[in-house]
């Protein structure tokens, strides 16, 4: 089991903002996956809560990961701003995948690069 964050990397982020950005991202997607998929999260938290942080290059690739995911019957979180700091309020800014098998992450996010 496994879980993927997948984030913009075109709205230059400062470290703080996007390891903000990540965590919003992962808790939801986990919350998420404990509400549909209890045994996911489960398998997913026993077996260390695995991670893997992507890069995508516009909102227009993100909210393309989400909608697969979503296709594919995974659990997904699509995070949009506050707007307090360094962006406009409800800018996209990341997406959690999962947890799930990793097999099925792969299938939705196998082609991106590492943040």
């Amino acid at each position: 089991m496994k879980q993927a964050i997948v984030v913009r990397s075109d709205l230059k982020m400062g470290k703080g903002k996007v390891a903000a950005q990540v965590a919003h991202a992962s808790l939801s997607a986990a919350e998420s996956a404990q509400q549909r998929r209890q045994n996911w999260y489960d398998g997913w938290k026993d077996g260390g809560q695995a991670k893997i942080v992507l890069k995508v290059d516009s909102e227009e690739a993100l909210r393309d990961m989400f909608q697969k995911a979503k296709a594919a019957g995974l659990p997904a979180a699509l995070i949009e701003d506050r707007g307090l700091t360094q962006i406009d309020p409800g800018t996209v800014t990341c997406v959690g995948i999962g947890p799930a098998p990793d097999g099925e992450v792969d299938g939705i996010t196998g082609k991106l690069k590492l943040l």
